[in-house]
């Protein structure tokens, strides 16, 4: 398998120059600064990604965001919840990773361990960084994304492309973000705490705010494959 980043045209129209340089800049922020995002920061990557597509424009997607004490109580909720075993997602998670899946996923968290420090095969640092997830990074925000249970798989693609534009949006506006699937492990802590009401399916959550651009977690880029292995031509 290989895996590389893409090489552009460096002749581009500005518009077209300012998106590649978001695409290609957006990275998953694992360490953010204290600092909150003021309110009409967040609010405008909301409006941007509300412009989302969707399927017959149903716009599935609901969005709790927290800030303050509420972040708090979300992480000090996941935290505890984590450390017993057992999940109960609304979404299946996949059931087995292999092939290139499972190339890119190991290579992407040898990446991580290795830029902070957690040797392979020492089960307990995997086990406190994995706990990091539930800490939200230390983020001052998190976003969690629902759909309605009675729109299925295809409400759930929806909210894939309104999470996309949250994170691309998030970028333009000089904001660091994070999608978590491991948030929605435990759908009935973010019910409790965030007061999900009962029809709506947990997604996955976006922990945002400012980079702590001096952290190791953040001082990797993961890699992505050549379009040879993802797109065939059929004339």
């Amino acid at each position: 398998m290989t895996v590389a980043a893409h090489s552009f045209d460096a002749a581009r129209a500005p518009a077209d120059a300012a998106l590649e340089d978001w695409l290609l800049a957006r990275h998953s922020c694992r360490a953010f600064q204290p600092q909150p995002v003021p309110r009409v920061t967040i609010e405008r990557i909301l409006s941007l990604a509300q412009r989302t597509a969707s399927w017959c424009n149903c716009q599935p997607w609901q969005v709790a965001i927290t800030e303050g004490a509420g972040t708090q109580r979300l992480r000090d909720a996941l935290q505890q919840r984590a450390k017993v075993p057992g999940s109960t997602p609304d979404f299946p998670f996949p059931r087995e990773y292999r092939g290139d899946y499972l190339a890119r996923r190991r290579e992407s968290g040898f990446q991580l361990y290795g830029a902070v420090g957690v040797p392979r095969g020492d089960r307990e640092a995997y086990r406190r960084q994995e706990m990091r997830n539930f800490a939200l990074f230390d983020a001052p925000h998190v976003a969690i994304v629902t759909t309605d249970e009675a729109l299925g798989e295809y409400g759930a693609m929806d909210c894939g492309g309104y999470v996309a534009n949250f994170l691309l949006a998030a970028q333009a506006n000089g904001v660091a973000t994070v999608a978590q699937a491991s948030l929605a492990m435990y759908p009935e802590v973010l019910r409790e705490v965030l007061g999900i009401g009962a029809d709506r399916r947990v997604v996955c959550g976006i922990s945002f705010g400012f980079e702590d651009r001096a952290h190791p977690a953040n001082s990797y880029r993961t890699r992505r494959a050549e379009l040879s292995e993802t797109v065939r031509w059929i004339g």
